[in-house]
């Protein structure tokens, strides 16, 4: 399962800007601050490396959003950041932010910039906090099975330099492996292609140092269980950096697994094949993957049958354990066709395949995904919903779903949807085929996103999503945050730099 790691360092470029970065103008009309001289140099005095360039601050202020990729084709970005600033470690990290929260000067934190909802975007300007500079492992407890890990370590350098000094894996393997940090897997909320066996990173995190706005750090967990309050580590991880900075993390790593079980079946419909993915969870099977594709995702995938619904199980680890799981999958599928295992290998030759995305999108393609979570009982519902309401969108060329990741009470389901439009409509296209999915996604019982985040893209949805809980995460972000510096415009949140000009359509 170890695959060759990165030998990047860098985040790495989801399209090339129309013109290079150094051209690249604004699509965003949010108020923008501006850095003088006198403040570079303080920032300069703390060690961290200070670039301002044109072409540096172009490139660095986009992350892999479809919707800015488009804009890169026009020679834009959301907006470019005033200053990219590296720092080497967490003091120099506070030290920035000391400074920045002094002066009110918005700091966007950014890893890898694998974003897809325009996390990382920044846009009122300001620093442009690059992470990558913060990498590797700084020790590993091999009794607890326990890494200590800094934010700005690449998921592939991480788990390759894991598996063969110490024989582990966090088993968290996202799409974006080698172009995500292990701070970015954080800061979203992510999930890897494993979880079903290993969990979310949510449930990976043992514990935090994180860099509040002010400057302040502070280190939160450490503990397998404990009952002190409310968990502060968890506060932290989904937060999109909207909270404070994370410098490094404690995750709960396991031996490199020891045994691989494998399957696939064909079934008649997508909702036959939910209700065995159910039964399969709610017997306790923590098959580490169980993926089922809609006929057309079926059949673009693995070349079967439109009317062929494809389930992929695979699973990792202890022998007993791995085959005693794969018996109950096996049982939960006897009314289904049984399909080469074959097909299991031909995913995972394609699994963490992200070039086809920029591809499309260069041909004038509108093309995303939309991944969203509900309970077993709604999920029919909401992949009738979601697929439906985004096809009646105008210009909608094709639109298919797949189920990625299972839990005893529900799981998600992850919709693709691709447009053709004339290039002055795609945003239009764009923007309605969200507003439309999302709506029919709330409407019929699911969450705002399982996985990706809410980023700039789905900021307007936030306030509908969480009803009167919005509120209290608002009160959060006012008292670690006064000055609103951090991440401004994500979440949702309040802006004090003011309206981000991007559209609110989506509000209710």
């Amino acid at each position: 399962m170890s695959e060759e790691p990165s030998t990047a360092s860098t985040p790495t470029p989801a399209i090339a800007i129309r013109g290079g970065g150094g051209e690249a103008g604004a699509r965003l009309t949010a108020p923008v601050v501006l850095l003088d001289d006198a403040l570079l140099e303080e920032l300069r005095a703390t060690g961290a490396e200070v670039l301002v360039d044109r072409g540096d601050r172009g490139e660095a202020s986009r992350d892999w959003w479809p919707l800015a990729m488009i804009w890169a084709t026009e020679g834009r970005v959301g907006q470019v950041a005033g200053a990219v600033v590296r720092p080497a470690s967490t003091e120099e990290v506070a030290a920035v932010l000391a400074i920045c929260h002094h002066h009110r000067v918005p700091v966007t934190p950014a890893g890898g910039r694998s974003s897809v909802v325009g996390g990382v975007v920044p846009v009122h300007g300001g620093v442009l906090l690059d992470l990558t500079a913060l990498a590797g492992i700084v020790a590993v407890d091999p009794v607890s099975k326990v890494v200590e890990v800094l934010a700005g370590t690449f998921g592939d350098r991480f788990e390759a330099e894991l598996a063969e000094a110490h024989g582990l894996t966090v088993g968290h393997w996202p799409q974006s492996m080698a172009l995500a940090t292990v701070g970015g897997w954080l800061a979203c909320r992510g999930a890897g292609q494993l979880s079903n066996r290993y969990g979310k990173i949510e449930d990976i995190v043992v514990g935090l140092e994180v860099v509040l706005p002010d400057g302040r750090v502070v280190r939160t967990g450490g503990q397998p269980r404990q009952a002190v309050g409310p968990d502060l580590t968890q506060l932290f991880v989904g937060a999109e950096g909207t909270l404070g900075v994370i410098t490094r993390a404690w995750l709960q790593a396991w031996p490199t697994p020891e045994h691989t079980v494998r399957g696939a079946w064909g079934f008649a419909s997508f909702h036959d094949g939910l209700d065995a993915l159910r039964r399969i969870i709610q017997r306790g099977a923590q098959t580490a993957v169980l993926r089922l594709y809609d006929g057309i995702e079926s059949k673009r995938n693995f070349g079967v049958e439109e009317s062929v619904n494809v389930l992929l199980a695979y699973d990792e680890g202890d022998r007993t354990l791995t085959e005693a799981g794969l018996s109950v999958v096996v049982d939960e599928c006897a009314d289904a066709d049984r399909l080469d295992d074959g097909l299991v290998e031909r995913w995972f030759g394609h699994r963490n395949e992200v070039s086809a995305l920029e591809a499309l999108i260069a041909k004038g393609f509108v093309v995303d995904t939309m991944e969203v979570s509900a309970p077993w009982r709604e999920m029919g519902a909401v992949y009738d919903a979601a697929t439906a309401a985004i096809a009646a969108v105008a210009g909608a060329a094709a639109v298919s779903a797949h189920q990625s990741h299972s839990y005893p009470g529900g799981g998600c389901v992850y919709v693709t949807f691709a447009g053709i439009v004339e290039p002055d409509d795609r945003e239009r296209f764009y923007v309605e085929a969200w507003d439309a999915g999302t709506r029919a996604v709330l409407d019929a019982g699911g969450s705002l996103s399982h996985h990706h985040g809410v980023g700039l893209n789905r900021a307007r949805f936030v306030a509908d999503a969480l009803g009167s809980g919005f509120d209290v995460l608002a009160a959060v972000k006012a008292a670690l945050d006064p000055a609103g510096i951090a991440n401004p415009a994500k979440l949702g949140l309040p802006d004090p730099f003011g309206d981000s000009g991007w559209p609110a359509g989506g509000d209710r």
